[in-house]
């Protein structure tokens, strides 16, 4: 028996928040090192790596996903967070391979798609939405005290201990799946599928492109996650250096107010969640979340001021309902063997949204001039000549994002109330052989 205990939830929980923690560490220490490497065009270049990262992550996930239906889990969880967290140690010894490495490690970056398919192994269909929000909420309790801890060790001891810092957490997350995390995938399932050989279409991320079309409820989800996670993924690549140049935040004020964000989070993904999924259905909770995002892609886009910024991220911790809601929706139509394959796939479409949402947001930025000119990484204060903001919008891609999550809203009205049951003869298969597949879509907070 490898690890401690039977496989849970909670061995998920603790890998997802080591990683995520780590990475939180260095909000300051990127900020300052993306803006020394790039001095000009800050914005596009970010975007630009944030694109490669995605777009590889787009076509590697379908086949990480279908490896660990047949190789298991935690050999999975080990690569992808391995591979994640690779680049940190670059970040003061050679920005230049730091940035290279962030980007090929996109064909790697997939831990939350193994993550979720652990959590389907162990937990029933009843359980898994109170799962999912467990692990989200994980996700965003990493976030909540570490950028704070990051600046105050960059401000009073420098970039070089925050770095060696997050590269030792990344480390014992390493060595906790080494030791700790236990195989969640059962034998029989695993030998069932060992001698079955992965096909290309199961790794061909355009085949599941193509394959989405082909059921009409897959093919409304598919269309209503990419366009809501599309302007995520590019608000999340860009977000703290628009409130820097644009809002004019400091790095400490930049640290409250993830943490804060992350605080009313984890409220609205355990709490709230377990309250509006029983009340108010799956269905619902997701046009309920898509409603608080396009409310605060539009307050970021319109707002000029330091506090409507604040009024957007509370907006935005509700707006994260969303993310294990349609989660527990479509899991419940993959069969338990298949997990794995399916999380990939909708991973890869995550992974498209990840390389398209940066370079787009990044693109934007630049044709309306918006440049980071200096910031002083130390003292968490900076100097700019502030830009003219434009009259009318100042943060342009927010509010283009938020038209998007408009349409997404409305194609989501015809996504049918419950998805198709596992058990049913008419369910889709995703078999080597067949020509549809099952979905399991879900839909993002990183």
């Amino acid at each position: 028996m490898q690890g401690i205990g039977r496989p849970s939830v909670y061995h998920a929980v603790v890998v997802i928040f080591l990683e995520f923690f780590a990475w939180g560490l260095l909000t300051t220490p990127m900020l300052t090192v993306l803006h020394e490497t790039f001095p000009q065009h800050t914005f596009l270049m970010n975007g630009l790596i944030q694109g490669v990262k995605g777009l590889l992550s787009f076509m590697s996930a379908p086949l990480i996903g279908a490896l660990s239906d047949v190789w298991g889990r935690r050999s999975f969880l080990l690569v992808t967070v391995f591979f994640t967290c690779a680049p940190i140690p670059l970040m003061r010894l050679s920005p230049w391979w730091y940035f290279a490495m962030i980007s090929m490690s996109g064909a790697f970056s997939v831990t939350f798609s193994v993550i979720f398919a652990y959590v389907a192994d162990v937990t029933d269909e009843r359980e898994r939405s109170t799962a999912y929000g467990l692990v989200s909420a994980t996700f965003a309790a990493s976030l909540v005290t570490s950028p704070a801890i990051g600046a105050y060790l960059s401000a009073w001891y420098g970039d070089n201990l925050v770095v060696l810092l997050a590269t030792l957490i990344a480390l014992a997350d390493i060595c906790f799946i080494l030791l700790a995390v236990p195989e969640s995938l059962p034998d029989k399932m695993r030998l069932n599928t060992w001698g079955a050989p992965i096909s290309w279409e199961q790794a061909d991320p355009f085949t599941s492109l193509r394959k989405v079309g082909q059921d009409s409820t897959v093919l409304l989800i598919c269309i209503t996650v990419f366009l809501s996670y599309l302007p995520e993924a590019g608000q999340y690549s860009s977000f703290f250096l628009y409130l820097r140049q644009v809002i004019n935040f400091s790095s400490t004020t930049i640290a409250v107010f993830i943490g804060v964000v992350g605080i009313l989070s984890i409220v609205a993904q355990t709490l709230l969640l377990t309250l509006l999924m029983r009340t108010l259905g799956n269905k619902n909770t997701v046009l309920l979340g898509l409603g608080f995002q396009i409310l605060q892609l539009a307050w970021y886009g319109f707002g000029s001021e330091p506090w409507m910024m604040w009024a957007a991220g509370a907006v935005a911790a509700m707006s994260s309902i969303t993310f294990p809601a349609v989660s527990a929706l479509v899991s419940q139509s993959a069969d338990p063997d298949k997990q794995g394959v399916v999380q990939g796939m909708i991973t890869g479409i995550r992974g498209l949204c990840n390389g398209l949402g940066p370079a787009l947001y990044g693109f934007i930025f630049f044709l309306f001039n918006v440049e980071l000119n200096s910031m002083d990484p130390i003292q968490g204060d900076f100097n700019i000549d502030p830009l003219p903001l434009h009259t009318l919008i100042p943060g342009p891609p927010f509010l283009l994002g938020a038209c998007t999550v408009v349409v997404a809203f409305l194609v989501a009205l015809f996504i049918p109330e419950k998805p198709s049951c596992s058990s049913s003869s008419s369910q889709l298969s995703l078999s080597d052989n067949d020509e549809d597949f099952e979905p399991l879509l879900q839909d993002s907070i990183v």
